[in-house]
């Protein structure tokens, strides 16, 4: 199994062209189906910003559960996501985050800048979700595969049992 992972995400690298060392390392790490999303979406995403890259692709539960801890229990950070281990597609290798940076490699957190991105992305991609249109948590950078399970605790369920998600 983990030699054909390797293989698609080989021939995925091969059809899409490689891209920086950064957002490849991140790609890597998804599912085929979101890699060649997440390579389509950076691909239009350098033509808006020649600096952009793929930030973040799949998390363990425990690089989630140190995440969302920031802001929380004393910890004095900025809350960057609401999400409880299991509870976030980076868990399920279906979900990115896109970065944008200044040509001094800076990273942007201006939410106006993500958002025309995401208004440039979206129209041509419809299996895809952006966090910015979340209610409760805005999350600009964030991008995710839509599946054939909308309940993010289904999806949990069918991964830790083995069972298919997307």
């Amino acid at each position: 199994a983990e030699q054909q992972f390797k293989r698609q995400a080989n021939n995925i690298q091969i059809l899409f062209g490689i891209i920086d060392k950064r957002s490849e390392a991140n790609i890597s790490t998804l599912l085929p189906k979101a890699q060649i999303a997440a390579r389509q979406m950076l691909k239009a995403a350098l033509a808006f910003n020649p600096n952009a890259q793929i930030i973040s692709g799949t998390r363990t539960y425990e690089e989630q559960t140190a995440l969302y801890s920031k802001g929380r229990y004393g910890n004095k950070e900025l809350r960057v996501t609401n999400a409880r281990a299991g509870q976030s597609y980076h868990n399920f290798g279906l979900a990115w985050d896109i970065g944008l940076f200044t040509p001094g490699n800076k990273y942007l957190t201006i939410d106006i800048l993500y958002k025309e991105l995401a208004a440039n992305l979206l129209s041509s991609l419809p299996n895809i979700e952006w966090g910015g249109h979340w209610k409760t948590f805005k999350d600009y950078p964030h991008y995710q595969l839509k599946t054939q399970h909308t309940n993010i605790a289904t999806i949990k369920t069918r991964f830790e049992t083995g069972k298919p998600y997307t």
